[in-house]
Order: structure tokens, then sequence, then C-alpha cells
């Protein structure tokens, strides 16, 4: 019973993610069948949209880089003092 309940949420989730015909119109060419709304309303919608999404980026490239190697290897770094094990 859960499984089935699982699938038909997954189902209309994935459904409810396109666009209807109505708001399929009023987007640009790139955006088409995507998503729901009027789309960008000027050239600066489109300018601030890729600026963040170039932030958003970045960040994620190096959050992954530092977790995945943080490179900290000096014996004076702020996390020797919690390592240190004296008692």
């Amino acid at each position: 019973m859960k499984k089935l309940l699982f699938i038909i949420i997954a189902f209309f989730s994935f459904l409810s993610g396109f666009a209807c015909s109505v708001c399929e119109k009023q987007q640009p060419r790139l955006l088409k069948g995507i998503t729901h709304g009027t789309g960008p309303q000027s050239e600066w919608d489109l300018l601030i949209i890729s600026g963040t999404a170039a932030i958003v980026v970045f960040t994620l490239f190096f959050s992954i880089k530092m977790l995945v190697k943080p490179g900290e290897r000096s014996s004076t770094h702020i996390k020797r003092t919690i390592l240190k094990n004296e008692l």
C-alpha cells in the first residue's frame, strides 16, 4: 500500500513540473514547456538569473572541493588545538 501511494504521489509531482498550455505560450523559447508563470519580463531578469546561477555553481564547486580535500596541513592551524590529546 505504501509503495502504491508513493508511486502515485511521485507521478503527480512529476507532472506538476511541466507548464500548462497557457503558461507555455507566455514563456520565451528557451523556457517553453518547462516552467509556469510569465517568464522573464526584461533582459535584466536573465542577467540577474545568470549571475545568481554562476554564484551558486562557484560556491557549490568550492564547497565540494573543501569537503573532499580540505588541505589544512599546518601544525599551527586552529583545528590542532581541538585535536590535541592533552588531558
